[in-house]
């Protein structure tokens, strides 16, 4: 299936054509304006991105938004993680602000909502998290965001994920866990429909 992504975020259109790999990830046309992401939740941001996409293109779309929360902190920067430090921040301003703010080794959490929207109007929404702790330095090349240092509870020990690999990351990220979701929905429905033909088919003979 043809998924075109509303995000102009590099990083996430290269994450998310490993993570659906028999899926066409199409970027985001030039001409179309993403809204603002001013929903209190990730969910909510993620839809109306989708929605937004899906109108313009005439096509299926996918969106996603995605956050880290530290408990430290009552859950910021949350849905605000990508202008944490500030309207137009970059990832290095908001990450030190986190961790001017968070103490070494408190509890963090990846959120990821996914949402899956249809020109004709059908919906559906996935959600992936990832616990983790935050690191006393940021370190490694890889990976985006707070990946430099959200050390996940899941992964080796001592790394962070901008330590892991592509393959390692994913099979552990909020945003892995979410695709994975919406993958195995998609190939359930493309069977249910499959069947559905077949047995139309077998009434027609």
């Amino acid at each position: 299936m043809r998924l075109g992504l509303a995000t102009r975020n590099e990083h996430k259109r290269r994450e998310f054509a490993r993570l659906l790999p028999n899926h066409a990830i199409e970027a985001l046309p030039e001409h179309v304006r993403l809204p603002p992401e001013e929903g209190e939740t990730f969910a909510e941001n993620a839809l109306v991105k989708a929605r937004a996409a899906a109108r313009a293109t005439g096509r299926v779309a996918i969106a996603d938004d995605s956050g880290v929360e530290a408990r430290a902190l009552g859950g910021a920067p949350g849905v605000r993680s990508a202008r944490y430090a500030g309207e137009g921040a970059s990832d290095e301003e908001n990450l030190r602000k986190l961790m001017r703010e968070a103490p070494a080794g408190s509890a963090l959490r990846y959120v990821c909502a996914l949402a899956y929207v249809e020109p004709e109007g059908g919906e559906r929404l996935f959600e992936g998290t990832c616990e983790g702790r935050l690191a006393e330095e940021a370190r490694g090349e890889r990976g985006f965001g707070y990946d430099p240092a959200f050390l996940p509870d899941a992964g080796p020990r001592g790394l962070t994920m901008a330590e892991l690999s592509d393959a390692r990351k994913d099979a552990i990220s909020h945003r892995g866990e979410a695709a994975r979701a919406l993958a195995r929905w998609l190939e359930e429905r493309e069977r249910e429909r499959a069947g559905v033909a077949l047995e139309n088919i077998k009434k027609v003979e």
